[in-house]
């Protein structure tokens, strides 16, 4: 079978969409994109680090190159290595004093923390016109999500990138480009899986009173959640399981897995949402309901509008282990995605299937990818890493891969599946019945206005859509 010409409704450059033209964005020279006065192009960037222990650590190695001036962290045991591999660098503990005291020194902020604190620590960094590198999904509710993304579009001179590395691969670039040239028609339903979580979930909060270890600020580490005593249940990493402080494995990995269908379809913010999530049973044959805890696994309908002539298109998230039917294209002892996942475009006219970081596109069967013509790269790649994408981008005056405007969209549309899991059978007791069960109706369609980020039809699930900051926050 020979690749078919590419339709008239997908001729869309990846460039075109995700570059400087998406913001009117314009190449000035460095001294009116940068914070700090004038320098060359040829000059280092100065960077300040917020979070170098874990995911930062890595930041920091892939931006050596660049000239480290300051290191924020609230836990410097967990730092240590980060503090080491820079140790001319200034270092801090609250960012906020970083920001005081070396704001005139500093071009750029890396942040690497929780996700809960993305927001507070980005929009700070914004405000003082500094470009911002933060790490995946953008924030930790829409509301935040929605709020970077204004603040980005009202400074186009800031140049921002989200976390999620795939976006500067080249697969999904050679995804987008068998997609555009027609092999598997148009795409009507995807297929979105992980294996995560691979840390504690569905636990109920841990509400021992612990002493707080002398290398940590407890507080600073909450941030704008509400306060809730030290436990190490909490930390380094399981965090992530619960929703004051995470976003659980659609959180995690929703940035990695959807962005090559979300960008490749165009498929923008999502008309509705509905989920339904496992629960544990206690031997009461009760569920243990633990609703600030992420669920174990779950499986989130996210159906998005017709656009452009094309018609909608249904993306199926599931995590926890459980996964879509297995494509009757594909052997028994060939793999299905990768160690964290995969992706399954349905078409009219064919399946493309890919890993993480949507590596590896391949149409199914496989035999299909050495028999058939495979369409020329037409789209321009990324000659470097993510996060000196981003460094280029300050130097030379462009919107790297996964800026802000476009991020966005892609993030809202991962944590309105979030909304749709927290939404599942969430109770509250009432004055009259403290022993009700449930508020919600259980599994239904949660209708979205994107514009005004509103659910429309079940108003309770409002209450996820952004969050009460704590005093002083």
């Amino acid at each position: 079978m020979k690749a078919k010409k590419k339709n008239d409704n997908s001729r869309r450059k990846f460039i075109k969409k995700t570059g400087s033209a998406a913001l009117g964005f314009m190449i000035v020279p460095r001294y009116c994109v940068a914070g700090s006065g004038m320098l060359a192009p040829s000059d280092r960037v100065n960077l300040a680090f917020v979070g170098v222990g874990g995911k930062g650590v890595s930041a920091l190695k892939e931006l050596s190159s660049q000239n480290i001036v300051a290191l924020c962290d609230v836990d410097q045991k967990r730092a240590k290595e980060g503090f080491k591999l820079q140790n001319k660098a200034r270092k801090f503990v609250d960012y906020r004093q970083m920001f005081d005291e070396m704001g005139s020194e500093i071009d750029g902020v890396v942040i690497s923390t929780p996700d809960h604190t993305h927001a507070v620590i980005g929009l700070a960094a914004m405000e003082l016109d500094k470009h911002v590198y933060l790490e995946k999904p953008m924030a930790h509710n829409i509301a935040e999500v929605r709020a970077l993304t204004e603040a980005a579009k009202a400074k186009p001179n800031l140049i921002t990138q989200m976390g999620n590395q795939g976006a500067s691969g080249d697969g999904i670039r050679k995804f987008q480009e068998i997609y555009d040239s027609g092999m598997i028609g148009e795409v009507e339903k995807v297929y979105v899986w992980t294996n995560r979580p691979i840390w504690p979930q569905g636990n109920p909060i841990p509400t021992q009173k612990q002493k707080v270890p002398n290398h940590l600020n407890w507080d600073l580490w909450q941030g704008p959640a509400q306060y809730r005593d030290y436990n190490e249940a909490f930390l380094p990493f399981s965090w992530r399981g619960f929703w004051d402080y995470g976003t659980g494995a659609l959180g995690d990995m929703g940035c990695h897995l959807v962005d090559g269908p979300f960008y490749t379809l165009d498929l923008g913010y999502p008309t509705w949402a509905e989920a339904s999530v496992s629960q544990v049973y206690s031997q009461n044959w009760d569920s243990d309901y633990t609703p600030e805890s992420c669920p174990p696994a779950s499986k989130v309908h996210l159906m998005f509008p017709e656009r452009e002539g094309r018609g909608p298109v249904e993306l199926v998230w599931m995590d926890g282990g459980i996964m879509p039917l297995r494509p009757e294209e594909l052997a028994s002892d060939e793999p299905m995605g990768d160690w964290g996942g995969g992706v399954l475009m349905i078409g009219s006219q064919g399946k493309l299937m890919s890993d993480v970081y949507c590596k590896n596109p391949r149409l199914l069967p496989l035999s299909r990818n050495e028999e058939d013509d495979m369409p020329e790269p037409t789209l321009a790649r990324v000659e470097t890493t993510h996060t000196m994408d981003w460094v280029n981008g300050i130097v030379n005056g462009y919107q790297p891969s996964s800026h802000f405007a476009k991020a966005g969209p892609l993030t809202e549309a991962i944590l309105m599946g979030n909304l749709a899991i927290r939404s599942y059978n969430h109770r509250i007791p009432t004055p009259d019945d403290p022993n009700s069960r449930y508020k919600l109706p259980g599994r239904t369609k949660l209708f979205w206005d994107a514009e005004n980020m509103r659910v429309t039809n079940v108003d309770i699930a409002n209450q996820f859509v952004s969050r009460e900051y704590r005093t002083g926050w």
